[in-house]
């Protein structure tokens, strides 16, 4: 999985104005008194924009800018002026500002002791945001923080009703020595219902499940932190011996997309072929001429992969296109990108005069962003005029040079008084457009075609241009999105090979997946038998479909999943990932004939056939409760639910019309970033000097 990259894609290209990019102490100085007394601040040094902790300072960014300011540096003379003496890796500080509410007073530092890894990050946030000192009067072995969720230990100071004040004050001092790195809490001895030893005036918890907590006899602060970070230490050297892994490395990065980026970084591109547009001309350049606009981030892994793909669009629409190919960094143009409801790396947005922009969301490939291209230089759905007209629109003549690209093309047929049903189809064409060809015939004569074709109108008419076919799809007097998945439904391939990019696709159908692996073409017997089951009904309760493992290499680890070692192929098998995960194969020692499988179809119904293997319904956990950031953000999400569209349709977004420059708002501006950030703890009123002690709160396949 690519997740560290996935997650960057999401970033709001609003970071840009959260994230604060400094060169020099002064700079610092200025951005630490502008947010004293208002809002701390996280700040970062890190060897270079796009390394994986630069991409992990991103995105803690994006979960708590709103609630911090975030500053970065590359400069190792500004990490070197505030003290710092090992500069060989990345660093993180939380500086205090929000309690001093004297501007001549310097905002405490905590120094980030962990490398910089999103979940180092994400602890370290966390522990800045927790209390900084808990009274509790229970069990010490009860007691559960945020810091445990975390991993991090828990360190309690004894205390005693006369020894109080002197007591708390200890523990304070410990609290901010320890932080981010424990949880400190004053135990009320006098109010316990348990027995502590009478000598023990320190307890220390680990956060490993049914560990025995520690009593101890530590008479100063430095022996307490010492205890900590001696076993922080051991814990870190248990966890080098598991893992092969060493310290972070320039030349090694932390997901796949990075790497390949990575690797092609001296790769020359043609970057001429995509305009380049700045805040003062991509006004003018949207309006002037109908262009593809890549919004990317140059820092980003996922965003310079795709611009090679975006690239090769453009070099195989060099000279053929009248559509303008051009790209905006929102590195360097973020109020370009903010303006344009960019809320995602990288996106690719069509304008063309006189309508809406409509986003790309397809998949982040060449061959998917040029079909995506080359479909939307027709409107759709095209107004076809004559019976002739149709009849070429159907056969693939009037618009061959789009065949390759849309395999389907799909007809409405309606009486010139059908108005509210046109316009209901008529939106759906606009919702798959660049998606599906479509066209509309509402003439005089259309009952020529109802005729010729056995329809009741309206009707739609599906051509299948490579099977040379023309299907009559059922159709009711139904809504705009119910006209959309009749065609998304209809359009899908009878025997299609599974690729990574349509297995969700078919997966939606909620049916057992009929899969025929090969290695290389299919048996040409082995089609014509699946097809003509096909084409009988038999296999309406499943999904028919093969699987070339040399154009999808992970076939081989889905068959040794099933089979332990690869067994021989061509081979068939049905799972069924909806209704038990179980997997079933088709005898070896038999032939792929309509009869055989026929039969073993009826046996597997009946309950006859043994499967061979059971996929277990995997859930993928967070190591940590306090990690669990998907069921964070879905939390967040539900709150703020937004309109679902089929997979391959693009999203038309909202434009204003008006003579500035163009602004899309379809989803709500600065609002939509509350959708994906987490929610947490606020801290609580702090003493009035930062000197002294203070207060404060899936299966597989």
């Amino acid at each position: 999985m690519w997740m560290p990259s996935l997650l960057m894609s999401s970033c709001n290209a609003l970071l840009f104005n959260e994230v604060k990019y400094i060169s020099t102490l002064r700079d610092l100085q200025n951005i630490e008194d502008a947010l004293k007394g208002r809002a701390s601040i996280a700040f970062s040094y890190v060897r270079a924009i796009g390394t994986p902790e630069h991409r992990a300072v991103m995105e803690a960014a994006f979960v708590y800018g709103t609630t911090y300011q975030f500053v970065l540096t590359t400069e190792i003379a500004l990490l070197e002026s505030i003290g710092t003496e090992d500069i060989e890796y990345a660093h993180l500080y939380f500086f205090h500002c929000k309690p001093v509410l004297d501007l001549t007073q310097q905002c405490r530092r905590t120094l980030m002791e962990q490398s910089l890894t999103t979940l180092n990050i994400h602890r370290f946030i966390k522990t800045m945001e927790a209390p900084l000192l808990t009274e509790v009067a229970e069990d010490p072995q009860q007691v559960s923080t945020v810091h445990l969720q975390l991993g991090l230990p828990l360190v309690f100071i004894v205390s005693r009703q006369a020894t109080y004040e002197a007591d708390r004050t200890t523990a304070e001092w410990v609290a901010w020595r320890l932080l981010g790195k424990a949880g400190v809490l004053l135990l009320l001895r006098d109010s316990l219902e348990v027995d502590i030893p009478q000598h023990a005036n320190v307890i220390f918890k680990r956060a490993e499940e049914g560990v025995p907590v520690e009593f101890l006899v530590l008479n100063n602060i430095d022996l307490i932190v010492s205890r900590v970070e001696s076993n922080m230490h051991i814990a870190d050297m248990h966890e080098g011996e598991d893992s092969d892994v060493e310290g972070p490395s320039m030349d090694i990065q932390d997901d796949e997309v990075a790497e390949t980026v990575y690797r092609d970084r001296k790769r020359q591109l043609p970057l001429e072929l995509a305009v380049e547009l700045t805040e003062e001309t991509f006004n003018a350049t949207v309006t002037a001429s109908d262009s593809i606009v890549l919004f990317y981030a140059g820092w980003q892994a996922v965003s310079m992969a795709f611009l090679q793909s975006y690239i090769d669009v453009a070099i195989k629409l060099k000279d053929t296109s009248t559509m303008l190919l051009t790209r905006v960094n929102c590195a360097d143009w973020s109020h370009v990108c903010t303006k344009q409801n960019v809320t995602e790396f990288p996106v690719v947005k069509m304008y063309k005069e006189g309508e809406n922009p409509v986003s790309y969301a397809g998949m982040l490939g060449t061959e998917d962003l040029l079909k995506f291209i080359q479909l939307n230089r027709i409107s759709c759905p095209v107004k076809i005029t004559s019976v002739q007209e149709a009849e070429e629109y159907l056969s693939g003549e009037l618009h061959k040079d789009l065949i390759s690209y849309s395999s389907v093309s799909v007809l409405g047929l309606f009486s010139p008084a059908m108005t509210t049903a046109k316009e209901e189809f008529t939106e759906a064409g606009n919702y798959l457009k660049g998606c599906v060809i479509t066209g509309i015939y509402s003439e005089e004569d259309v009952s020529i075609l109802s005729s010729k074709y056995a329809v009741t109108l309206p009707a739609l008419l599906l051509a299948r241009h490579k099977e040379g076919k023309i299907e009559s799809i059922p159709y009711a007097n139904v809504h705009a999105q119910d006209i959309v998945q009749i065609i998304t439904n209809a359009s899908l391939e009878t025997f299609p090979e599974i690729t990574v990019g349509n297995l969700p696709t078919y997966l939606r159908l909620q049916k057992p997946l009929l899969i025929l692996f090969s290695d290389g073409s299919i048996n040409p017997q082995h089609t014509k038998a699946i097809l003509t089951l096909v084409k009988e009904k038999h296999l309406d309760s499943c999904t028919p479909c093969w699987l070339n493992l040399k154009n999808t290499p992970v076939g081989r680890g889905i068959l040794q999943a099933y089979f332990d070692t690869l067994p021989p192929l061509p081979l068939l098998v049905v799972v069924d990932l909806h209704s038990g995960g179980q997997v079933f194969a088709f005898p070896s020692d038999q032939a792929i004939t309509e009869q055989n499988l026929l039969l073993w179809l009826r046996k597997l119904e009946a309950g006859l056939e043994s499967h061979i293997k059971t996929l277990p319904a995997q859930e993928w956990k967070p190591p940590l409760p306090a990690y669990d950031f998907l069921s964070m953000m879905d939390a967040a999400a539900s709150q703020h639910p937004t309109r679902k569209v089929p997979e391959c349709v693009g999203e038309t977004d909202v434009q204003e019309n008006g003579k500035e420059q163009p602004e899309d708002k379809s989803a709500g501006g600065r609002d939509s970033v509350g959708i994906l950030r987490l929610k947490h703890w606020h801290r609580s009123d702090w003493s009035e000097e930062a000197g002294t002690p203070f207060r404060r709160g899936d299966e597989e396949l």
